[in-house]
């Protein structure tokens, strides 16, 4: 049965492949299907731009400046970054897990549960500031104190929801929640202020630098980063430095222990992997950290992930791996022999529908061939000599001329028993020239010696 079958499809197939006119249709089938994958890598591997959007929370905070900073820094690179306000970084967050929004900074300790967020690096760290009345000399002062822990929508106040925790203080009954925006705080009558208010930002932060000289608010010091960074990793011991935000009266008298939370960048996980990746060239570029005044270590890009990391981040990562290396290699070859098996494919396709194939047209002599050879000699020679005169002729040159001359003639012998001439002659005047050549380069090279 199997023949017979075998035997119908070949009969079959002779029959298509008679018929000039399904063999037209098939071919153009075939080209159109061929140019258009060849049309979609020609795309894949041209340059092009991106329209993206970023949010850095509210518009006075440092993640805001440092979206517009990487917005002009980036828009060089192929994107334009269009920045949207946030109250904070659990908005920011719900916007990229629904697509509103491509990129957002936002502070770490937030591992929400948001399946289309991805990682993309962990920038540096913003430190915690609790700026306090004069008054108020440690954080158990807080109770019975209102404290502005900023947006609800924000991770300051779920950062400092637990700090506070930690301290035994309890929201609603040790103290009392306000969540008075930044640039409330900066237009708020003095009088109306909280008696706390916490701020996350790098340092020097221009919003508290304001507070601290407008306002007479001091920092308090955070006792226990170290003992917390136990319990939650995301926490860092840092410090904020004496006489940072004011010299008289110094604010802070002394180096003061305070959190650290990284910063981190974030995205839709459907956000070109290409396009991360140019945002990430900026974002660690000199021109930025300069701009910006603070160093960013690409080697911390995954510090405390709260998220998986992106494909671009994994794009830049690898950028710097060596380009041959065996992984390399191996795809180099992969790609090598599927090219192969692709053109043999095609090949037979071709042979197919072109049908009986013609015999290809011998060209009526060989002479042209032959005269080429014996240009070829010419060539050698004159370059032989040219080197020789200018004393530049060395060993291996000498070697790699005479292969030259002996590949000519290996060539010439291997067509003259089936070539046809109209000039007799030019088989034995190609071989005298390569003994004439041949015989001048030895001569040369005996004189230099």
């Amino acid at each position: 049965m199997a023949n017979e079958a075998d035997k119908i499809l070949s009969a079959f197939l002779k029959r298509l492949q008679k018929n000039a006119h399904i063999r037209k249709a098939l071919a153009l089938v075939l080209l159109v299907t061929l140019l258009g994958v060849a049309a979609y890598f020609i795309y894949e591997i041209l340059p092009r731009n991106y329209a993206l959007k970023i949010t850095g929370g509210d518009i006075l905070s440092n993640r805001h400046f440092l979206a517009k900073s990487l917005q002009e820094e980036v828009a060089s690179n192929g994107v334009s970054l269009e920045i949207k306000p946030t109250a904070g970084s659990q908005e920011a967050l719900q916007q990229v897990d629904d697509g509103k929004l491509d990129f957002a900074f936002i502070q770490g300790g937030l591992d929400l549960p948001y399946p289309n967020v991805v990682h993309v690096a962990t920038v540096a760290p913003e430190l915690l500031h609790f700026l306090v009345r004069p008054t108020i000399m440690d954080i158990s002062d807080l109770r019975g104190k209102r404290v502005n822990l900023n947006s609800k929508k924000g991770g300051t106040r779920v950062i400092a929801k637990q700090v506070l925790e930690f301290s035994g203080l309890r929201d609603g009954i040790d103290y009392v929640e306000s969540n008075i925006s930044t640039e409330e705080l900066l237009t708020m009558r003095p009088d109306r202020l909280p008696e706390a208010i916490v701020i996350t930002s790098f340092a020097p932060s221009d919003v508290v630098d304001y507070i601290v000289k407008h306002h007479g608010y001091k920092l308090l010091e955070i006792p226990f980063p170290s003992s917390l960074a136990l319990r939650l990793g995301w926490v860092a011991d840092s410090k904020i430095l004496a006489f940072m935000y004011n010299v008289q009266p110094a604010v802070p008298r002394t180096d003061i222990k305070t959190i650290g939370v990284n910063l981190r960048l974030v995205a839709n996980k459907n956000v070109d992997p290409r396009a991360m990746f140019k945002v990430l060239e900026s974002l660690f570029s000199p021109d930025l950290e300069v701009r910006l005044k603070i160093k960013m270590d690409e080697k911390q890009i995954l510090t405390s992930a709260g998220y998986p990391p992106s494909e671009g981040t994994k794009m830049f990562m690898d950028r710097k791996n060596p380009l041959f290396s065996n992984a390399t290699l191996d795809k180099i070859k992969a790609l090598f022999g599927l090219l192969l098996s692709v053109g043999s494919t095609l090949l037979v396709i071709f042979k197919w529908f072109r049908g009986d194939a013609l015999e290809p047209e011998k060209p009526a002599t060989d002479d042209q061939l032959f005269i080429d050879y014996i240009a070829q000699v010419l060539a050698v020679e004159n370059a032989y000599s040219e080197r020789a005169v200018q004393g530049q002729l060395n060993a291996q040159e000498a070697h790699d001329f005479d292969v030259k001359l002996s590949a000519i003639k290996t060539h010439a012998l291997g067509r003259l028993g089936k070539a046809n001439f109209d000039n007799s002659q030019l088989p034995q005047c190609l071989m005298l020239a390569i003994t004439d050549t041949r015989a001048k380069m030895d001569k040369m090279r005996a004189s230099q010696v």
